[in-house]
């Protein structure tokens, strides 16, 4: 992990519109969507409800205190991809962003496609294949609840070459970049308007498949880790001291993979 961004932890009702760039969304897609539901419900305490209709399939929102947090959703038999959490950049135009993917080097597996009243969503892949989402706002326009265990907190990709990455975003949204300072990978972050909003970290040729990681909000990562395992997931690694706490990877019993962290301050 390289940077987090943002105040102290607090509620947040999430509805200001965030600008074009920023992760606005986090959701993932399962093969089992009660058995995942049951995961997530006894390591965060989510509680779950499924919103309108379900162009995709199966579609669960996840909820803390009664306000969104995340999503779920239950791939079709037919759909052979693995179970993954996906970020959402937020775009003011989900159709123009989609054609600035595919004259980017991307590719648009789904959409542009409205979700109901909720927004309008787009399913791509970067230049070295790591997926991410589109999400065009109009009635869900990102967590309402955020800065709290059991919420998203920082999104990075991690991918084979950083500056490469870098290019290929900043043509899409335009952030600044700065050097992340880590020691242990090329890492770079992302800004919007002076403000850390997300960051990249290049790893070389060993890395498996590039991937967007979403970092969850606990109180203890170590119990959380502990947790991880009693409910049928993994642990990936020893937890870590980073610039921004203490962190611990993990996936759950599918193989999505995440990342649990404790921030400073």
């Amino acid at each position: 992990m390289t940077e987090v961004s943002g105040p102290a932890p607090r509620p947040s009702d999430g509805r200001a519109r965030p600008a074009p760039g920023t992760p606005c969304w986090t959701s993932l897609l399962v093969h089992d969507l009660e058995a995942i539901k049951d995961f997530y419900r006894g390591l965060f305490g989510w509680s779950y409800y499924s919103p309108g209709p379900r162009q995709l399939g199966p579609y669960a929102r996840a909820t803390l205190d009664g306000r969104d947090v995340a999503g779920i959703s239950e791939l079709t038999p037919d759909r052979q991809l693995s179970s993954a959490w996906t970020t959402y950049l937020a775009s003011e135009d989900a159709d123009v962003t989609a054609e600035w993917i595919r004259c980017s080097g991307g590719t648009v597996g789904v959409g542009p496609l409205a979700a109901a009243q909720a927004g309008r969503l787009v399913l791509a892949s970067d230049p070295a294949g790591a997926p991410f989402g589109i999400w065009q706002g109009q009635d869900l326009m990102g967590p309402q609840l955020t800065g709290v265990p059991g919420t998203p907190v920082w999104h990075e990709l991690v991918t084979h070459d950083a500056p490469a990455a870098v290019k290929f975003y900043r043509a899409l949204f335009g952030y600044e970049t700065k050097p992340a300072g880590s020691l242990d990978a090329e890492a770079i972050t992302l800004l919007l308007d002076g403000r850390p909003v997300a960051a990249v970290r290049g790893i070389g040729a060993a890395l498996l498949r590039p991937h967007w990681m979403t970092y969850f909000e606990v109180a203890d990562p170590d119990a959380a880790g502990e947790r991880v395992g009693e409910l049928g997931g993994r642990v990936l690694g020893p937890p870590q001291e980073v610039p921004a706490g203490r962190i611990l990877c993990a996936e759950d019993p599918e193989g999505a993979v995440f990342t649990l962290l404790r921030t400073e301050g």
